[in-house]
């Protein structure tokens, strides 16, 4: 088996981060399988401009944030993640939190000292987690959540999952809780939904971070990838290199 012959799981939304997963998992030699499982839907809603610190979590949110017309005015804006901080710097905007952990536990941790009493934005998804509120709320912060968009899974969604019940899938890269609970409801509508979690037994499952990880193994699916940071390259580079041939040999 050559590294091409390996078929890569990926789970992007259908625009340009799906069309870089695609190029970045070619790139490194492997075969990638697009299967879009989440669908961003506008909410217009915009993030408050009354509140001392303002969390975004994604890509999506810096770039919803700008189309809304949003300003941050004197709040510190806190990015989970470096791709966030890029998108937020790209719709210019200056960033002045990245915590070193690229997750909900690690914004809290970063900002516990610091929230006491004070105003916190959480601009996102309508699937955030809710380590971030709870954890805001725990450090002594009035903690408010705006959702900006609503992610649904697209329509045709799943042929990963019947990759994975006829044994036809090496790898899987889940990018979020909602991805996997999504594959499996792509998997159920299709009758294969225990042929497609046996399936993943056979294959490498990458995960980009401990709450996927935690919803992977709930549902029976054994998690074999975390990366250090949570980011899609380090994910995708991490799972082709583990499900190459000397893997698989």
């Amino acid at each position: 088996m050559t590294t091409r012959d390996t078929t890569v799981a990926v789970f992007r939304p259908d625009d340009e981060r799906l069309r870089d997963a695609v190029s970045l998992v070619e790139s490194l030699g492997a075969t990638p399988v697009p299967d879009p499982m989440l669908e961003v839907h506008e909410t217009g809603a915009s993030p408050r401009t009354d509140a001392e610190y303002t969390i975004l979590t994604s890509k999506t949110g810096a770039e919803l944030a700008r189309e809304t017309g949003w300003e941050p005015g004197e709040t510190t804006v806190c990015a989970i993640g470096s791709a966030t901080a890029e998108a937020l710097r790209d719709q210019g905007y200056e960033v002045d939190l990245v915590p070193e952990e690229y997750s909900s536990t690690g914004m809290v941790e970063l900002l516990a000292g610091r929230v006491e009493g004070a105003r916190v934005e959480v601009a996102r998804s309508d699937h955030g987690s809710e380590v971030l509120l709870a954890g805001l709320e725990s450090a002594g912060a009035y903690q408010h959540e705006t959702v900006l968009y609503e992610l649904v899974r697209p329509e045709g969604a799943g042929e990963s999952a019947e990759l994975a019940a006829s044994g036809d899938l090496d790898a899987a890269c889940f990018t979020s809780s909602l991805t996997v609970q999504n594959f499996l409801t792509a998997a159920e509508e299709r009758g294969v939904r225990t042929e497609a979690v046996s399936g993943l037994d056979d294959a490498v499952v990458g995960v980009i971070g401990e709450p996927t990880r935690e919803t992977a193994e709930t549902e029976g699916i054994a998690v074999d990838v975390v990366p250090e940071q949570a980011e899609f390259d380090e994910l995708a580079c991490a799972v082709v290199e583990r499900a190459g041939p000397t893997y698989r040999d």
